[in-house]
């Protein structure tokens, strides 16, 4: 009996030393997390905040819930496919001017958390019939305002973009912007490398 909870006790100080990670984002980061949990199994806790975050006027709103009272060692974040979204009226779900504004306010928050951040670049938005309607090349734009922002505040970024775009015919759907099981998972596997880096510093 005395062994028994020696060994509990051990097991419960050693999950309160595991460093915990928290992702941040959409439904494509919905689909890695899983993986990412997996492979950073022993090394970290990782955790999804409950829901999508679909777009950064909802993220500025929630962010506070998602951090709750955790310590967090590490924070990646994402937004971007939702804001792009084309709406009835023709324009993005989120303009361009309040993006930028929405994910400003985002990381001063998330800096003052004292977590490493890492920031994954909006996957590519493919050719085809979507529906929601999304067009092809937003994303770019989305991207590179992001990355301005990441610049300014010095916060790595993992570049899901980059990795994505020569292998869509391979990992994402038709006309989808999700992605196969197979394709969250190589997503995963460079999340996952990104985040195991920061938790080493």
């Amino acid at each position: 009996m005395r062994i028994f909870l020696g060994l509990l006790t051990v097991s419960v100080a050693l999950l309160a030393q595991t460093p915990k990670v928290l992702v941040i984002g959409d439904s494509i980061s919905i689909g890695y997390t899983p993986v990412v949990t997996t492979l950073l199994a022993g090394k970290a806790e990782v955790k999804h905040h409950e829901g999508n975050a679909t777009h950064t006027n909802n993220g500025v709103e929630k962010l506070e819930t998602w951090l709750g009272t955790e310590e967090w060692k590490v924070i990646t974040f994402n937004f971007g496919l939702h804001d792009l979204k084309i709406m009835e009226n023709g324009q993005h779900q989120v303009n361009s001017a309040q993006y930028q504004r929405n994910l400003d306010l985002i990381v001063r928050r998330l800096k003052k958390t004292g977590a490493r951040l890492l920031y994954v670049t909006t996957t590519p938005v493919p050719e085809g019939k979507l529906n929601p309607l999304r067009k092809p090349g937003d994303e770019v734009w989305f991207n590179d305002a992001a990355l301005a922002l990441m610049k300014k505040h010095e916060i790595p970024v993992v570049d899901l973009y980059g990795f994505a775009k020569p292998r869509l015919a391979e990992i994402q759907g038709k006309a989808n912007v999700h992605f196969t099981k197979d394709g969250s998972a190589q997503l995963a596997a460079v999340v996952a490398k990104a985040i195991e880096e920061q938790l080493k510093k």
